[in-house]
């Protein structure tokens, strides 16, 4: 009889353990955590997004401002090419997973996360003040300031330079899956 106790409890445990890793399985397919054609968002490294924030989509040059400014979302997901006489700044804090992150999204993907199109974005400058953010899946060109720690370029190309306010923010600066900058990486105080 206790052999059978203890049998049974075992089960009940390991049924627990795999509904809860179940559940966390379900979360990567939840609505809102693929970026597809209309903008539905997936991070690209895994993560499901905050579910506090939302993603955005540039719909012209006006709502770049404003999506980029503190007042924005956490991932910026452009649809098309776009191109302001502007200069850019990307500001605030946003919570990706218990952690800050920003997400310049220069892509769409499709169900399954394959990338379905890329982009460019064409600006003088990109300013970027938000830790941990990420330019990802097309082309930016111009030159980009660094002013936060974390930042990286994901299977993404700057045509231009990149430029970063201390050899701090530099020493956090990655690039991956053939994210690439055509000019030069350097600190310029």
């Amino acid at each position: 009889m206790k052999k059978l106790l203890s049998s049974c409890l075992i089960l009940l445990l390991l049924f627990t353990l795999t509904v809860g890793c179940a559940r966390d399985d379900v979360a990567d397919d939840t609505p809102g955590t693929d970026q597809t054609q209309d903008g539905t968002v997936n991070d690209g490294t895994g993560n499901d997004a905050d579910t506090a924030t939302t993603p955005s989509l540039v719909t012209d040059e006006a709502s770049i401002q404003r999506i980029m400014s503190s007042d924005g979302e956490w991932i910026i997901i452009f649809t098309e090419d776009m191109t302001t006489d502007q200069e850019l700044v990307l500001e605030g804090e946003f919570i990706n997973k218990d952690a800050n992150d920003r997400k310049i999204a220069l892509y769409t993907q499709d169900e399954d996360r394959n990338k379905t199109a890329s982009f460019t974005l064409t600006a003088p400058r990109l300013t970027v003040r938000s830790e941990n953010t990420r330019l990802q899946g097309g082309t930016f060109v111009g030159d980009v300031y660094v002013e936060a720690n974390g930042f990286s370029i994901i299977d993404a190309e700057v045509q231009g330079n990149v430029y970063f306010q201390s050899d701090e923010f530099e020493d956090t600066f990655t690039t991956t899956d053939g994210g690439n900058v055509t000019g030069t990486t350097e600190v310029q105080e």
